[in-house]
């Protein structure tokens, strides 16, 4: 298991690694509930780990591209179509705002 990134707060420690979840990736994060003692404690607290060795290099590439916003500008403009209520959906939706279905992969 490797430390990838030192997140500013466990929210952006949650996005990372829902966004590397969803790439197939399996992290952890760590420190989140140590956010009492800054101040005291060291800024870095709360991380976002790799846990197998062998699948860091794809992560931190990954991170990189998601981090630069490459990713959210790419997919801003696929718009899709809700097949259960026909709603057309800008690309940067994950599930229907109407009906609530989640995106077709």
């Amino acid at each position: 298991m490797k430390p990838l990134h030192n997140a500013r707060h466990a929210t952006e420690a949650h996005l990372i690694r829902g966004y590397l979840e969803s790439q197939g990736i399996t992290v952890l994060v760590r420190g989140e509930f140590l956010a009492g003692g800054v101040g005291e404690l060291p800024a870095d607290l709360c991380k976002v780990w790799v846990v197998d060795d062998c699948e860091f290099a794809r992560a931190d590439a990954l991170l990189r591209y998601f981090l630069q916003g490459t990713a959210a500008r790419e997919h801003a403009h696929e718009g899709w179509r809700c097949e259960p209520c026909d709603e057309n959906m800008e690309g940067q939706f994950t599930s229907c705002w109407k009906c609530g279905s989640v995106r077709p992969v």
